[in-house]
């Protein structure tokens, strides 16, 4: 398996760890799509030097100077992440009334619906306008099919390209042409509390340096209060491989971490099988519903008061931001996972323009306002993420997601997600859900273990 990211020195905010790469499994669609849909038309384009900034030159939109409909899937359905969509949306209706926008939703943990669906579509000749999808690897199996439209010249103007973080960029073109616009940046290992439960509980969540530290207090929070010491949901795999990551990490560290991502389980066979064994403790304390519930169905545990920790990327808190009565500071708080400080564990989501595409006018106009100071302003702080444009100012983040901004950039380590697909072709992605599909419900450590060497 090819991969490039196997970098853990000190970055800087533009030197954004690359997440790119290539080796993946490959629809059997290369040749299936008929000609036209390349995005090259006669209508309103953006010059590469104006790209990126909201403006637009004039011109005619798919035939008559009609900006015609717009169908955008994505996986965004909860508390927050359906709000942040929303406010994207009406930002862009507002710079572009002449476009109709379907937002067709395909719900399902961790973009698994939206996989099916899409595929399905682009094997049918019947792609959306666009769809989400995390850069970097999890683009493979387009790219290397050859169905996404390369909006180098038409969308990462020049103005784009310079306000963008490098390793963004590099995410973006994991085959060398740009085919993606990332619109935001979250962390991955964040501890979200509510704070009268660990009070009451007398556990301080400063003191918490290490994983198996979490899984003390955890005990403590299950013998002092009546509250669920972690939130969780075990209906779909992906929750909690993302803890396995953020556990791994906090135990092993990033290098560690990044070898498991070369392909190289066996070599850290100890590493892997604690943090397996430490989920696996874990679960004892999840809440009983964690098998037939979301992810937001589980937060709203910590909302309530009914649970203690979630271990969740900061979409979590775009949840928090929406709920009424529950203040940041007061009410939530949260920590970087134990012993992950110092790490800023990146997903981050794209938008990308299929061939044979019904609408490329419309298409392009969405993508270039994903990459804008305006899209990104609006979005982020409901969606309860960081911009992966440099220039896009504090004001609207608010206290949680500044000081996000402030750890990103002195993070000494900005290593790419399993989970999320960033970090691992989609093929790699799809065996560790199995293993963690099986783990969920068994916590057998060994078994586990044997299938995550086989997954790689």
């Amino acid at each position: 398996m090819t991969n490039d990211n196997t970098e853990s020195d000190s970055l800087t905010r533009r030197q954004y760890v690359k997440a790119g790469g290539a080796g993946a499994a490959t629809l059997a669609i290369a040749g299936c799509l008929g000609g036209g849909g390349d995005g090259d038309d006669d209508g309103e384009t953006t010059s590469p030097d104006d790209g990126g900034d909201g403006t637009t030159q004039s011109g005619d939109d798919n035939g008559g100077g009609s900006g015609g409909e717009l169908e955008i899937v994505h996986w965004w359905t909860a508390g927050g992440e359906e709000d942040a969509l929303q406010a994207l949306v009406e930002g862009f209706e507002e710079e572009y009334p002449d476009v109709t926008v379907n937002n067709n939703p395909a719900p399902g943990g961790a973009g698994s619906a939206l996989d099916t669906e899409i595929q399905s579509r682009i094997l049918n000749e019947d792609p959306p306008s666009t769809f989400q999808i995390w850069p970097g690897k999890a683009l493979n199996t387009y790219t290397e099919s050859e169905v996404l439209v390369d909006i180098g010249d038409s969308v990462w103007g020049e103005e784009m390209r310079d306000a963008y973080l490098e390793g963004v960029k590099q995410m973006s073109q994991p085959a060398g042409d740009y085919v993606a616009v990332p619109l935001n940046i979250h962390r991955l290992n964040n501890l979200f509390y509510n704070v009268s439960v660990l009070e009451d509980a007398g556990v301080d969540p400063g003191s918490l340096d290490s994983p198996s530290a979490l899984l003390d207090a955890m005990e403590t929070i299950a013998s002092e209060t009546d509250a669920t010491p972690m939130a969780h949901q075990t209906q779909a795999p992906w929750s909690s491989v993302q803890l396995w990551e953020s556990v791994l990490i906090g135990v092993a560290g990033v290098d560690v971490y990044q070898d498991v991502l070369d392909g190289n389980v066996a070599a850290n066979e100890d590493a892997v099988k604690e943090a397996l064994q430490l989920v696996a403790d874990y679960s004892e304390y999840f809440n009983e519903d964690a098998g037939s519930v979301a992810w937001d169905e589980a937060n709203s545990g910590v909302i309530q008061g009914d649970a203690a920790f979630l271990h969740q990327g900061d979409w979590a808190a775009g949840q928090y931001k929406a709920a009424e009565d529950f203040e940041f500071g007061t009410d939530w708080e949260h920590v970087p996972f134990p012993g992950t400080g110092g790490v800023y564990h990146v997903v981050t989501d794209s938008f990308v323009m299929p061939t044979s595409n019904p609408s490329p006018d419309a298409t392009e106009k969405w993508l270039r306002y994903c990459g804008s100071v305006d899209g990104q302003e609006r979005f982020n702080p409901i969606k309860g993420s960081i911009p992966p444009r440099t220039d896009v100012p504090d004001d609207e983040f608010g206290p949680f997601l500044t000081a996000q901004r402030e750890d990103f950039e002195n993070s000494d380590a900005q290593p790419p997600s399993i989970a999320h697909g960033t970090g691992v072709t989609p093929e790699v992605k799809s065996n560790v859900e199995g293993a963690f599909s099986s783990f969920n419900g068994s916590w057998n450590v060994d078994s586990t273990y044997n299938e995550l060497t086989n997954a790689f």
